[in-house]
C-alpha cells in the first residue's frame, strides 16, 4: 500500500486501554518494558528552558511519525521527542522498500509521509494520548511524566516561510482548535481534560545536504524572530571533511565498501563556516530570549552500493556514524561553547557516555529497528541509572559533572557489525510460521501482530453450479497447524521493508500476511494481490486473495459468498452450498471453496476480542475505560 492512514483518536484509545487491561500491553509493547522511574534518581534535564524527565527520546524518524510511534516511544521512557521532519513537499514519493537495517543502518526516507495538516493532527492526537496516560496512572502514580515534544522542519527558506508551513507551526504552539474537535470523539471520562494546548515551541532545522551558511542563517532568523521559537540546528556529518570521514570509516572502522558521496562535502555547510555561524546565531536568540543549541549529527549521504533501494544515494546511520559524530562534536566543542544534542548510533551501551558528556537529548533511531524494537529502550535508561549509582550521584547534572569516561570507537567497527539476519528457506504463506516474533517490534507503526486462530484441518468438496443442479467436484484441505498467526494492519504500513529484513522466512510479512485495510475505499483502491477488510456492521468481510475478490456476508442462517462483483451468488451453510445464482445465459460455474473458508476464519478469529488490535478496535467495548481506571 506505501500510503500511511493515520487511526482514529478513539480507536487508538480504545485499543490502548482493552489491551492494556486484558494483556498487559500497549500496542504490542509488554508492561515489563515500560519505563516508571529508577528509585532514588533523578533521570531529568533541561531542554531550551523546558524540564523533561528523561534526556532520552527517538531521533526524527520513523518512531516519531504516527501517533501509536510517539506513545511508543514514550512508554519506553523517551521524554524529549523529536517528530518526524516536516517540509513544503508533502507529497513525496519515496521508494519502497526505505530502510536496511540489517547490520549498519541505510534509509531514503527523508521526510514525513504524511501531508502537513495530517502530520500535525498526529502530534496533537499523540500528545493527547500521553496526557489521557499521565491522568489515568495506567502506569501508576508516580511515574516521571515530563515530556517535551520537538519539532523537526526542512529544508529551506522559501518553504519554511511559505503559508502552510507557518500555519503548522503556529498550530504546534496553540492547537486549541484541533483539541476541540477531537475531543468530541473521546468517551465522556476524558472529553473535559484539560489538554494542554502547547504541543511544542522548540524546533530542530534539519540543514540536510547541500544547504549553504546563508541559507541556514536565514531560516534560523526567521524561526527566531517571527515564529518565536527556540532552535535547534542539526549539523551534517560532512562537517568533519571528507579526509577525516574516510579515515574514520576506512582506516579505523574497517568499512571499505561504504562509498562516499563528493558533491555532498563540497555543498555542504564548511565547518570554518558553522564556527562563524553558530556564535552569531547565539547572540541573535539571546537578543529574542530564546535557546540556540546545535545537533550531532544528520545521516550521512553514500552511494548505494547494496541494491535494496531503488536511488543511487542512500543515508548512512548505526554503529558507523557513532564515531563520526562523537569525533564531530568533540572538535566543535573545542571552537565553540553551544549546548549540544546527540543522534547517531545511539543504543543501551553508550547512552551513559553521551548523557555523561552532556548532550541533551540524546536520541537514537537505527537501533530501536531491531529486534526487541522499543522494548530496547528500557535497557538505555537502566544502564543510564547503573553509571550514575557507581558514580554515587542522583542527578544528571552531577553525573555530567563527575563523569570522567569516554567511548570506545572498537564496537562501531565493520568486523563487529558485518553480520545479517539469518535467512533459513522456507516462505510465509497467509497461515502459520515460525512465530519468531520479530515482524512486530521491528516495526515502528506496530502494523505487525499477531491473532488467534484455531488449529484445524479441514477437507472440502468444490462445487460446480449448473442451471438445475449442484455437481460435487473433488476440493482439498485446508491446514492451519498454528494457534498463533501474523497479519498486517495495511493503514499503519509504508512497505518500509523492515519487517522482512528481520523475518527468517522469505517473502515479507507485510506481502505474505493478512493485509487488513481500515475503509471499503482503500481495500479497493490497494488490496492488489492479497487484502481484506471488515464491515462489523453489516457483518462483511471483503477480500482479495491472488489478485481475486470475494466478499462473504453472514445472515441468520446462512452466509453469502460471492465475487464482488457478483458473477457468482451463493449461500452457504456449515461448508454446503444450499442455494446460488448465476448471472443469465451463464454456463457452468466452478466455485472453489477454499477462498470462503479463508475468509471465514479471519472473520470468525477476529470477532472475538481477547486481544485488542486495530481490525477489532471498533468491537472493544467503551466500559474498559472505566473498569481499569475504577480498579
Amino acid at each position: 500500500m506505501a500510503d500511511l492512514v493515520p487511526i482514529p483518536l478513539p480507536l487508538l484509545l480504545r485499543r490502548m486501554f482493552a489491551e492494556y487491561q486484558h494483556e498487559a500491553k500497549i500496542f504490542d509493547l509488554p508492561k515489563s518494558k515500560f519505563f516508571r522511574g529508577l528509585p532514588g534518581l533523578d533521570l531529568s534535564v533541561l531542554f531550551h528552558g523546558h524540564r523533561a524527565a528523561t534526556p532520552l527520546g527517538p531521533a526524527a524518524g520513523p518512531h516519531g511519525q504516527l501517533a501509536q510511534n510517539i506513545v511508543l516511544s514514550w512508554l519506553g521512557g523517551s521524554r524529549i521527542i523529536e517528530l518526524k521532519t516536516v517540509q513544503i513537499l508533502d507529497e513525496l514519493k519515496i521508494p519502497r522498500p526505505c530502510i536496511d537495517a540489517a547490520n549498519v543502518g541505510y534509509n531514503v526516507e527523508w521526510s514525513q509521509e504524511l501531508k502537513l495538516e495530517d502530520s500535525l493532527r498526529e502530534y496533537v492526537k499523540a500528545a493527547m494520548l500521553l496526557e489521557v496516560l499521565k491522568v489515568s496512572q495506567l502506569l501508576g502514580p508516580d511515574v516521571p511524566a515530563a515530556t517535551v515534544f520537538d519539532m523537526s522542519a526542512g529544508y529551506n527558506l522559501e518553504g519554511m516561510r511559505s503559508g502552510r508551513v507557518r500555519a503548522w507551526i503556529e498550530s504546534m504552539k496553540d492547537a486549541a482548535a484541533i483539541i476541540d474537535e477531537l475531543r468530541c470523539g473521546l468517551p465522556a471520562l476524558f472529553r473535559d481534560l484539560p489538554f494542554p494546548t502547547r504541543i511544542s515551541d522548540t524546533i530542530s532545522l534539519s540543514t540536510f545536504h547541500g544547504c549553504p551558511a546563508g541559507e541556514i542563517e536565514g531560516i534560523v532568523t526567521f524561526l527566531l524572530r517571527e515564529m518565536d521559537c527556540h532552535v535547534t540546528v542539526k549539523l551534517n556529518p560532512t562537517l568533519l571533511g571528507k579526509p577525516e570521514v574516510e579515515h574514520l570509516l576506512y582506516e579505523v572502522l574497517g568499512y571499505r565498501e561504504i562509498q562516499l558521496h563528493p558533491p555532498a562535502f563540497e555543498n555542504d555547510l564548511q565547518f570554518d563556516e558553522a564556527i562563524d555561524l553558530i556564535p552569531r546565531l547565539q547572540r541573535l536568540a539571546k537578543a529574542h530570549g530564546k535557546h540556540l543549541s546545535v545537533k550531532f549529527c544528520n545521516t550521512l549521504v553514500v552511494k548505494n552500493h547494496k541494491g535494496v533501494f531503488a536511488d543511487e544515494l542512500m543515508y548512512l546511520s548505526g554503529p558507523p556514524l557513532h564515531p563520526i559524530a562523537l569525533t564531530l562534536a568533540r572538535k566543535f566543542r573545542d571552537r565553540v561553547d553551544v549546548p549540544m544534542s546527540f543522534s547517531g548510533g545511539l543504543d543501551a551501551h553508550n547512552v551513559a557516555a553521551i548523557v555523561g558528556m552532556g548532550f541533551v537529548p540524546a536520541t537514537t533511531c537505527t537501533d530501536l529497528l531491531r529486534p526487541g524494537g522499543y522494548g530496547r529502550l528500557l535497557r538505555y535508561l537502566e544502564n543510564l541509572g547503573a553509571e550514575m549509582r557507581a558514580l554515587g550521584v542522583t542527578n544528571v547534572p552531577d553525573f555530567v559533572r563527575r563523569y570522567r569516561g569516554t567511548d570506545n570507537f572498537s564496537r562501531y567497527t565493520w568486523q563487529r557489525n558485518q553480520g545479517v539476519p539469518r535467512k533459513i528457506g522456507s516462505r510465509l504463506s497467509l497461515y502459520d510460521c515460525i512465530t519468531c516474533d520479530k515482524c512486530i517490534p521491528v516495526c515502528p507503526n506496530d502494523a505487525n501482530f499477531t491473532y488467534d486462530s484455531e488449529p484445524r484441518t479441514i477437507e472440502y468438496d468444490n462445487f460446480e453450479l449448473l442451471p438445475d443442479r449442484i455437481r460435487r467436484v473433488p476440493g482439498g484441505t485446508l491446514r492451519v497447524v498454528q494457534a498463533r498467526q501474523f497479519v498486517n494492519f495495511a493503514d499503519a504500513c509504508n512497505d518500509c521493508g523492515n519487517c522482512d529484513i528481520f523475518c527468517p522466512e522469505a517473502g515479507a510479512p507485510n506481502i505474505a500476511k493478512a493485509r487488513f485495510f481500515s475503509s471499503l475505499d482503500t481495500y479497493r483502491k490497494h488490496a492488489g494481490a492479497n487484502g481484506f477488510f471488515i464491515d462489523w456492521k453489516s457483518r462483511t468481510i471483503y477480500g482479495t486473495l491472488e489478485g481475486e475478490s470475494y466478499l462473504l456476508a453472514f445472515g441468520p442462517e446462512t452466509a453469502r459468498f460471492t465475487t464482488e462483483f457478483g458473477v457468482v451468488d451463493i449461500r452457504l451453510s456449515d461448508h454446503e452450498v444450499v442455494g446460488y445464482t448465476l448471472p443469465l445465459a451463464a454456463g457452468p460455474q466452478r466455485v472453489d471453496l477454499l477462498p470462503y473458508l479463508k475468509l471465514r476464519l479471519l472473520y470468525e478469529s477476529f470477532f472475538s476480542t481477547r486481544h485488542a488490535n486495530f481490525v477489532n478496535a471498533p468491537l472493544l467495548p467503551d466500559t474498559t475505560y472505566a473498569n481499569h481506571i475504577n480498579n
